[in-house]
């Protein structure tokens, strides 16, 4: 197998496009983007199958702008094991972080075989592991004792507040107190649960439209804005979350073909934040001319 893992890779600096076809010519309209190494403006990319040839091409197109990369719910127990190494050797072969669904973790514990899962990830690669109860419950105690076995075992933790049907919603209060226990517990990490389709879950409405109304009680409440990822499957959601809180968002359940599509909304490279950032220019200097 063709090892892509040493090709070009693009990179920018300050705010430049730089190596590529552009590099030089134009400045991004929106500034202060980060780039990797980094801990905030983080893209968690959603996989939910994708075979060899395509994961490599995503990583050989987009791997500078994917922190991490999950293989959504229980996808990856159906992956023959040479494959599923593979995949996994090869987003680490290229800086990205990689780890299962957390829908799969719920089954582990439901089964009690949370040491055997987790002993399975190490030996198969994986660099990290989600901690949910978007379909179960655990106690506070259980979730703490989770995090804590996970990082013993060797990974970093991403856990994951919030339910996946509408039906077992939780309030904004309870979510913000398992945002602040999981992080006491050590997780590096908190998505705010969403789904793959982004749609009659915690900020999100049934057709997928941000509750401003929660969105800003969640904000208000939570101490350490930038450890939390925001699940955004639609661009809507994406391009909402952006204006509200900067291009250096933490977003997640990107799906593959948006990777480059969501950071040109980042930088200001596409109509909708393109507008935006003109708009604020314009009143800048307008308050200038004052």
């Amino acid at each position: 197998m063709q090892d892509r893992s040493r090709r070009w890779k693009p990179r920018l600096v300050d705010g430049m496009m730089n190596e590529g076809a552009w590099s030089g010519v134009l400045e991004f309209p929106i500034g202060g983007r980060r780039q990797k190494p980094r801990h905030v403006g983080l893209t968690m990319v959603i996989d939910k199958g994708l075979g060899l040839t395509e994961f490599g091409d995503l990583l050989e197109v987009a791997a500078p702008y994917i922190d991490f990369i999950k293989l959504g719910f229980g996808t990856s127990v159906f992956y023959p094991a040479p494959i599923l190494r593979e995949k996994i050797r090869l987003a680490r072969s290229y800086g990205v972080e990689i780890f299962p669904g957390g829908t799969f973790f719920e089954v582990a514990v439901l089964q009690g075989r949370l040491e055997l899962y987790l002993k399975t990830a190490g030996e198969l690669g994986y660099t990290f592991i989600e901690v949910s109860d978007g379909t179960i419950n655990m106690s506070l105690a259980q979730r703490y004792d989770a995090v804590a076995r996970a990082r013993e075992a060797g990974f970093g933790v991403i856990t994951e507040v919030g339910k996946k049907d509408p039906r077992d919603a939780v309030g904004e209060i309870k979510i913000l107190n398992l945002m602040a226990t999981d992080l006491e517990a050590g997780a590096d990490y908190v998505i705010v649960e969403g789904r793959e389709t982004g749609q009659g879950v915690v900020i999100y409405d049934k057709n997928g439209v941000v509750k401003e109304e929660t969105l800003e009680l969640l904000l208000q409440g939570m101490q350490n804005a930038e450890r939390i990822i925001w699940e955004a499957p639609q661009k809507q959601q994406q391009q909402a979350l952006i204006m509200r809180l900067g291009p250096n968002v933490n977003l997640g359940n990107v799906q593959p073909g948006d990777v480059l599509a969501l950071e040109a909304l980042r930088v200001g490279l596409r109509g909708d934040t393109l507008r935006a950032a003109l708009k604020k220019d314009l009143q800048v200097k307008a308050v200038g001319e004052i």
